[in-house]
């Protein structure tokens, strides 16, 4: 049952990444979530390390994924 708790935990973690990339992206984009929102947004998130779009992305797809491994990490060294 812990590892069930643990799993939940951790793709609640990642759906809140996934809020999050997502808010991130219209956030500093040009206003919406067509084409040009879409890709202005990920290419001020890639600037943000000297990179471009394709800095952004990678970015923007790795924070659920970190955000989901903490949640489950966290999970489990406090339920230990």
């Amino acid at each position: 049952m812990t590892e069930e708790k643990a799993t939940l935990a951790g793709a609640t973690g990642g759906a809140g990444g996934v809020v999050t990339s997502v808010g991130t992206v219209a956030a500093l984009g040009v206003p919406g979530l067509g084409a040009t929102g879409i890709t202005s947004g990920l290419a001020a998130v890639g600037s943000i390390v000297g990179g471009g779009m394709a800095s952004g992305l990678v970015i923007t797809a790795a924070a659920p994924v970190a955000f989901g491994a903490a949640a489950y990490s966290l999970y489990k060294w406090y339920h230990s």
